[in-house]
């Protein structure tokens, strides 16, 4: 199981608690530097969910909570391709993001002052046709 987009691998962890043979892939080293760190028994890398460094179908599912967020709108399409392209017929893709309203829109998240980070809430259902015809979801909203 990928843990796509894994920060500091608080999530990778959850999932190889959850008995799956789970590892993590960020596009920060310093996320990577803090996941091994605070995870030393689980593998972390360093790689773009815009071009995966995996084989295709080469894992048994995708998770990517929260990571989607920093991924601009016009490169959406392409980084669900690249789940679909790793992910063994019949994996699961599992996402977390922020949803917003409004057919096909997406939106700025606020700022923290205490966080040098930004993203983007998207409406579900401009995930769905990009995710691929297999794909089934389930909305939660708190």
């Amino acid at each position: 199981m990928a843990d796509v987009g894994c920060g500091p691998g608080h999530v990778t962890a959850r999932l190889r608690d959850a008995g799956l043979d789970a590892f993590g892939i960020d596009l920060s080293p310093v996320m990577i530097d803090v996941a091994r760190r605070e995870h030393p028994g689980l593998r972390f890398e360093v790689g773009s969910m815009t071009d995966l460094p995996l084989g295709d179908a080469s894992v048994a599912g995708v998770a990517a909570f929260w990571s989607l967020i920093h991924v601009p709108g016009e490169a959406l399409a392409g980084v669900l391709g690249q789940f679909r392209r790793v992910l063994r017929p019949g994996g699961p893709l599992l996402v977390g993001f922020h949803a917003c309203g409004g057919p096909g829109s997406s939106s700025p998240l606020r700022r923290s002052d205490s966080v040098d980070a930004q993203g983007r809430s998207t409406r579900p259902d401009r995930i769905r046709p990009a995710a691929g015809s297999s794909c089934t979801s389930q909305a939660s909203r708190n």
